[in-house]
């Protein structure tokens, strides 16, 4: 009969951090009572070494003894699943695939496409008020230069009438 051992879920960010566990499911009942533990460490230890040798977009399959662990990137996230000879490669990845995709329907933002675009509606929508705010200051800025520009312009003629008329009473030969 098939079995299904175990099926882990990582998230990877490249080769320069480890990968992270994001959740486990087991059924150790086939392996000795004092032998659980060691089969658990086990499993979650190649379930690491395999999520970390996994390409983003990449499956594969790989075989120790019995068992097989079938294993899927997606865009970071890695699903694996260790089975025995018996359950078949196609229903291994078709578990790996259904637990990935349940995973990203968890937030709800990336399950609703309108939402999403909802959210960057909104985020543009906030830059562009910024934006606008901005350039609302510095017209009344602008506004401001004017006035101070046309205040030092009536301050100069007023500077120059008064140099003429001073200029006028005194006569060089």
């Amino acid at each position: 009969m098939p079995k299904l051992t175990s099926v882990q879920l990582w998230k990877y960010n490249g080769p320069d951090k480890d990968p992270f566990l994001l959740g486990l499911a087991s059924d150790l009942s086939t392996f000795g009572f004092f032998q659980r533990g060691t089969v658990g460490e086990m499993l979650t230890f190649t379930g690491r070494t395999i999520a970390r040798r996994t390409q983003v977009g990449q499956r594969q399959t790989v075989q120790q003894e019995e068992y097989f662990c079938h294993a899927f990137n997606k865009d970071g996230l890695v699903g694996i699943a260790f089975v025995d000879e018996a359950y078949p490669a196609r229903a291994g990845f078709c578990v790996v695939n259904k637990l990935l995709e349940d995973f990203v329907y968890q937030n709800p933002e990336a399950a609703d496409k309108l939402a999403k675009i909802q959210r960057d509606l909104d985020e543009t929508k906030v830059i562009l008020h910024k934006t606008i705010e901005s350039v609302l200051d510095r017209g009344e800025k602008l506004d401001q230069l004017v006035d101070k520009s046309n205040d030092l312009s009536m301050a100069s003629q007023l500077f120059y009438k008064q140099a003429k008329k001073a200029n006028s009473c005194c006569k060089f030969m």
